[in-house]
């Protein structure tokens, strides 16, 4: 069975840097797009970043870009998000998610992980 797993997240404080990590596993997700959303308390879950499963191509919200970097290494089976200059507004539980293509990944993905936490002080 298919299944994401991230890790990274904590409590860290408004300008500081964390990086997540998402492993697959179960199945490869070589030739899948694979992407990060995050839910803040009281807000719909929203689209963050994807990587298409080349590596070569990425896209962002707006409200990260400049900030977060998404990366992958694809013979691992794993994706990272690397945040920078975090703002209390980026406080959320952050998602794994994993679909055939960019497109599906970014909108209705295949796979889920069980989220990890981001808590940024001001």
């Amino acid at each position: 069975q298919a299944q994401l797993a991230e890790s990274g997240g904590g409590l860290v404080q408004a300008g500081g840097s964390l990086r997540l990590s998402c492993a697959a596993s179960g199945r490869t997700f070589m030739s899948y797009a694979m992407a990060w959303f995050r839910q803040a308390p009281g807000k719909e879950r929203e689209f963050v970043a994807v990587i298409d499963w080349t590596g070569g191509m990425t896209i962002y919200a707006d409200s990260v870009k400049g900030r977060f970097t998404i990366s992958r290494d694809t013979p691992k089976n794993t994706v990272a998000l690397q945040m920078n200059s975090l703002k209390p507004e980026d406080t959320a539980v952050y998602y794994c998610a994993s679909g055939l293509n960019s497109a599906t990944a970014r909108r209705s993905p295949d796979y889920w992980g069980q989220g990890t936490q981001v808590t940024v002080s001001s």
